[in-house]
């Protein structure tokens, strides 16, 4: 079972797999199946159970089920699911990618050997892009590399997207493409509304905030997540930062359960001119 935040490889792990295995037979050999798309314990008795029943192609011991998003299956499906496995081990195997292990029943996590996927770091993402800028002969900026890696947050394939988008648009890929494409605001002006709103003048840090989320195309989720990761990069004493990400959070939750967001957004920039008074 392979289980981590989407984006870092769990999927190209499964496919690079089957090729390791099977060769020239890995797509007679192996099976893909999201489980989101279909949640209920209809896969399981039709679509698995179909595909395990046959035998394996081309030589192969057995054949491989990978079943993606398998945190999305409902329990009576995860019930059958564990049943199968047992049922089909001669010629059968089964990889299970999540992003919550947490989400998959006990029963079936004792039956796998869990690999647990971290974020990307900044350099293998960093590599990856210069090798496609290079390969696709895309002129892309060491500013704008680093806007890619910030906007990606270890998250390979949207990294990949942010250079294509950009890329349609220009013949060099600038920073400033990269966060249009990307709805994202540049660190530097969220830097600036932080230290706006902590110097307590809140009517300057809502102007600039009304700017992020009607000219920069923001919501106010992606607002609370850009300021969450600029917090850290200003000093702030113990007590006032466990204050504010105590805030945050509840902000988060507000806007998470269909608050608005603008009334959240400048609840949260408020509490910040208060705080440091």
């Amino acid at each position: 079972m392979f289980s981590g935040p989407p984006g870092v490889g769990k999927t190209a792990t499964a496919v690079a797999i089957a090729h390791e295995l099977f060769g020239d037979y890995w797509n007679e050999n192996f099976t893909e199946l999201n489980a989101s798309d279909e949640r209920g314990i209809d896969i399981v008795r039709t679509k698995i159970k179909s595909f395990a029943k046959t035998s394996p192609i081309g030589g192969a011991t057995f054949k491989i089920i990978f079943l993606d998003e398998a945190d999305a299956l409902t329990s009576d499906a995860q019930s059958a699911l564990r049943r199968t496995m047992e049922k089909f081990t001669s010629n059968c195997r089964f990889i299970l990618s999540c992003n919550y292990s947490s989400k998959i029943i006990e029963p079936i996590q004792s039956r796998c050997a869990v690999y647990r996927f971290t974020p990307l770091g900044e350099e293998p993402i960093e590599e990856r892009v210069k090798y496609i800028a290079n390969i696709e002969h895309i002129e892309i900026t060491k500013e704008a590399i680093n806007a890619i890696v910030y906007v990606s947050q270890g998250d390979m394939r949207k990294a990949l997207n942010a250079l294509q988008a950009a890329s349609m648009f220009e013949k060099t890929v600038e920073k400033d493409m990269v966060y249009k494409i990307t709805a994202t605001a540049h660190p530097d002006d969220i830097k600036e509304l932080l230290t706006t709103a902590l110097e307590g003048n809140f009517s300057n840090s809502r102007e600039k905030a009304n700017i992020l989320m009607t000219e920069h195309g923001l919501s106010g989720e992606d607002l609370v997540g850009q300021i969450y990761r600029s917090l850290f990069e200003i000093q702030l004493p113990d007590k006032k930062l466990v204050e504010l990400i105590d805030i945050i959070g509840e902000i988060d939750f507000r806007i998470t359960e269909g608050a608005n967001e603008r009334l959240q957004i400048e609840a949260l920039l408020a509490h910040m001119s208060i705080i440091n008074k």
